[in-house]
């Protein structure tokens, strides 16, 4: 059974604190607006489709004891909450695409003359509760489509042995995965020989959620330590690296989890094939290329204490991107819920 990140009914939301785990399982209410960007901004809840989601619902809780009558006022509540949402964390994408879906379905609700305040909230906070459903269809999607490209190109004894980096699993997700929804289709298919995850300093996702989330769906798996990855493709056969993204520009260059594209750079070198798996709402085609991705830099914290214990010399300056961006040049193919897509056809394909 799949980990459960984001608990929801009507009125009620919860989601599981990433910051306690593994050590710790322990949910958090969420009762508005301002909790979501709270949890969003400090990571309590994580990766871009959950991101939007948690964000999303968020105001649906809002929404829901909300008696206003006027369309109006409820409209440009709507407006400046979604905003607000995307400012927690600019980086991931999906969160200002659902925002901008959103905000256009209010202003569609709030001139019709034949919907009333009650059926505009009812419509409302419909569409944003079919986000669940539909993120976890997509990432099934994903994880079919990915399973069939990695073992397309399979050569020698039917097994393969995967690189993943960060967390792109249950936890990043409605409950499947992007990346990690890769893995398990592979899993599935009984093609899965290993499943190497890094550290993914210096937030440790890595070593700290999605090695909990192999550990608990029983899938052979070994963790590593960033600095590893070199070592590990010229001593181990690698058969693929599968990550996940934030954000995908038009040109199909990728911002993704700090460290990743240097783990492209040697996947390479190596000739290891090396795939981004990623919705389409995290493709931001208003973009061109990768260097107009803003990037979210975290406080020194992260990089000089793991809990409450310093593991830097005090006085030192730090320097803390959450993100790099990995060009499209060094990608194998965009794994989506429509298909698998060479980085330079994208816009071709999306737009078509």
């Amino acid at each position: 059974m799949s980990l459960e990140s984001i608990r929801y009914k009507r009125g009620n939301l919860e989601i599981l604190d990433q910051l306690l785990l593994p050590l710790q399982t322990r949910y958090v209410k969420v009762q508005g607006v301002e909790d979501g960007w709270k949890v969003i901004n400090k990571m309590q809840v994580r990766g871009a489709p959950a991101i939007a989601i948690v964000g999303c619902l968020s105001l649906a809780i809002e929404l829901e004891r909300d008696n206003c009558s006027d369309k109006k006022i409820m409209r440009q509540e709507i407006e400046g909450k979604l905003n607000y949402l995307v400012s927690a964390r600019p980086t991931a994408v999906n969160i200002k695409l659902a925002a901008e879906e959103l905000i256009n379905l209010a202003n569609v609700l709030s001139a019709d003359e034949n919907v009333s305040p009650n059926e505009f909230k009812e419509r409302f906070i419909n569409s944003i509760e079919s986000m669940l459903a539909k993120d976890i269809d997509d990432n099934k999607a994903i994880g079919s489509y990915g399973c069939e490209a990695i073992l397309k190109n399979l050569e020698g004894d039917g097994q393969v042995r995967i690189l993943t980096h960060c967390n792109t699993g249950s936890l990043a997700t409605a409950g499947y995965g992007t990346a990690l929804g890769v893995i398990r289709s592979l899993h599935a298919s009984k093609k899965l020989e290993h499943v190497y995850c890094t550290e993914t300093r210096p937030y440790n996702q890595g070593a700290r959620l999605t090695a909990y989330e192999l550990v608990h769906e029983k899938i052979p798996a070994t963790l590593i330590v960033d600095s590893m990855v070199s070592a590990l493709m010229h001593l181990r056969k690698i058969s693929a690296v599968v990550v996940g993204a934030d954000r995908v520009a038009a040109n199909g260059d990728t911002a993704n989890k700090i460290g990743t594209y240097q783990i492209a750079i040697v996947a390479k070198y190596h000739g290891v094939p090396f795939y981004v798996a990623a919705p389409l709402t995290s493709i931001d085609m208003s973009l061109t290329s990768g260097d107009k991705i803003k990037i979210e830099e975290r406080p020194d914290r992260e990089m000089t204490h793991i809990g409450e214990h310093r593991i830097a010399a005090p006085g030192i300056s730090c320097w803390n991107p959450s993100f790099d961006v990995t060009p499209a040049s060094l990608i194998t193919g965009i794994i989506t819920e429509k298909g698998v897509f060479p980085p330079e056809k994208l816009s071709e394909y999306i737009l078509t």
